[in-house]
């Protein structure tokens, strides 16, 4: 066999596998389809991507691979929708593919937390205690899972819900898409309208800063809300480069942003000037 055949042979091979799953990309390809991101320790973002099928880590500019899960459907991570931290700083995952939350405490081993008790998670929250809050857009409605895991149990009913936050009282806040389209529940499950009326066009997730102010990306409208503790919502960034801002985290006094349609991952300010800078290099 001449060298060219052979060359061309090792090559057709190495990509056979890689797209068998046998061989997982490297540090260097960028994402694909980012819907969901959150902030790490030491100044990383993880980022669930759903064509990926699985989480990179973002540090310092570069992304690599946290974890990559099977083409197959009904495997774990398949369809990763949405992310958050623990009380524990570990990473949780809410996967549509396995209607499953899973948690890592090592790298490379996604751990079931409720028996495949959720439809398609959109959002996790964690509260003061670290219980979980989990968003079910197909079963329309917020179920509580126990810290360390458990049976999924229903908490409300929300038609559409898309985003989850949980403020200093332990509230539990839940962008939808109802008529409702912001209200917030205590333990007591009492609901309380934080904005009643439509303004946005096609809302996805959500972030409290500490002085009470909400953030809520709009992925139609190419923005970002504020809704303000004492004031009306009001547009906070809309525009280029922004074209599908989907998933949304804090890391310090900064938000970042997953925008899939730019396979992109933003930042910028909460307060000061209002700049909006990629986290990838």
């Amino acid at each position: 066999m001449q060298l060219n055949q052979i060359r061309s042979w090792a090559f057709c091979f190495a990509i056979g596998c890689l797209l068998m799953g046998w061989v997982k990309p490297t540090r260097g390809q960028g994402l694909d389809y980012p819907l969901a991101v959150v902030a790490g320790p030491e100044n990383s973002i993880f980022v669930g991507d759903l064509n990926f099928h699985g989480i990179w880590k973002i540090q310092d500019g570069k992304a690599a691979v946290y974890f990559q899960g099977s083409k197959k459907f009904r495997t774990p991570l398949n369809a990763v929708r949405c992310l958050a931290i623990d009380s524990n700083g570990k990473l949780l995952a809410g996967d549509s593919a396995t209607r499953e939350v899973y948690r890592f405490d090592v790298p490379e081993t996604p751990i079931p937390l409720t028996g495949g008790g959720i439809g398609i998670p959109t959002a996790i929250a964690v509260d003061s205690k670290g219980d979980l809050f989990v968003a079910d857009l197909e079963l329309h409605c917020i179920f509580h899972v126990p810290a360390g895991g458990g049976k999924a149990t229903e908490f409300v009913k929300v038609p559409a819900p898309r985003g989850l936050a949980i403020d200093a009282e332990d509230r539990l806040w839940v962008v939808s898409h109802s008529k409702e389209p912001l209200v917030r529940f205590g333990k007591d499950k009492v609901k309380e309208v934080v904005v009643s009326e439509a303004i946005f066009q096609f809302a996805h997730q959500i972030v409290l800063n500490p002085s009470g102010d909400c953030y809520v990306t709009d992925g139609y409208a190419k923005s970002i809300w504020k809704i303000p503790s004492q004031g009306k919502p009001e547009p906070f960034f809309s525009g280029e480069p922004l074209k599908n801002p989907v998933g949304l985290a804090k890391q310090g006094d900064r938000l970042l942003i997953a925008d899939p349609h730019q396979k992109m991952i933003y930042s910028i300010p909460m307060a000061g000037e209002k700049v909006l800078q990629p986290e990838l290099k």
